[in-house]
């Protein structure tokens, strides 16, 4: 089984490094991802600069292609080019420094690497632990090579990836694991506003989480609650209820 590893972190996260490392003992694993730090870019791409990619090692080993763009353009270039002689059998993004649940999963890297998997055909899974502080990836890797293997004994539908949110908190506490939907909780913005050393006006974008989902099936409340949420995502965004809806309009008439 060959599989690639992406992320939205950057090359040198412990996340990545960790899921690949646990990857690595039941399957072929190749890993390309930004160079940079790219969260929360969703899912952009390159389309008018020249990507560059090149070998990235750690530990005094290589340790795969760091590449000069996004979490998409990374699996885009690695499917279609770095890996086009032997194509992956799944794509892995993660494990993302906090969660993406609810909203977030529109703005995120991590999710966007795996979408873009999904969107060329490869089933894909985005690994993210939910929190920024006192990460501990050791178990969240674990259980992500226990659910690839499910997940290449069982497939997934075309077009759907899976959304993944672990914990962080000891594996005794994990009280489970959930079959999730994406919540409705959405990000609260605000603009701190700052003056850089010339006194030139200049914000900051931060926030906090409003959590208005109350139900234990939605992913952020699984994981307020211990449990590993899994939600099963795609990228076909058409509302099919309002599409009927709007056949009562007569939209035609307007030409």
């Amino acid at each position: 089984m060959r599989i690639l590893i992406c992320n939205d972190d950057g090359i040198d996260s412990a996340g990545i490094y960790a899921l690949a490392s646990e990857i690595k003992t039941i399957a072929d694993v190749t890993v390309v991802a930004p160079h940079q730090q790219q969260s929360a870019v969703g899912h952009a791409i390159t389309v008018n600069y020249p990507l560059r990619a090149v070998p990235f090692h750690k530990n005094g080993e290589f340790f795969g292609m760091a590449v000069d763009g996004t979490p998409a353009d990374c699996v885009k270039l690695a499917i279609k080019s770095l890996m086009k002689d032997n194509p992956p059998d799944l794509v892995l993004s993660g494990i993302n420094h906090g969660s993406n649940t609810a909203v977030n999963i529109i703005y995120s890297g991590t999710v966007s690497a795996a979408t873009e998997g999904t969107v060329l055909g490869i089933p894909s899974i985005a690994f993210s632990l939910t929190s920024y502080t006192n990460l501990d990836f050791n178990y969240a890797a674990k259980f992500a090579a226990r659910l690839v293997n499910m997940v290449a004994k069982n497939g997934l539908p075309a077009g759907t990836l899976l959304n993944v949110n672990i914990p962080n908190i000891p594996e005794r506490d994990i009280k489970g694991v959930l079959i999730t939907k994406q919540g409705i909780s959405t990000w609260e913005d605000r603009f701190d506003v700052r003056r850089d050393p010339a006194n030139r006006e200049y914000f900051w974008l931060t926030g906090s989480m409003n959590v208005t989902d109350t139900e234990l099936d939605t992913d952020q409340i699984a994981i307020e609650n211990g449990y590993i949420s899994v939600t099963p995502v795609h990228y076909d965004l058409t509302n099919r209820a309002m599409l009927n809806e709007m056949k009562q309009w007569e939209i035609e008439k307007l030409k």
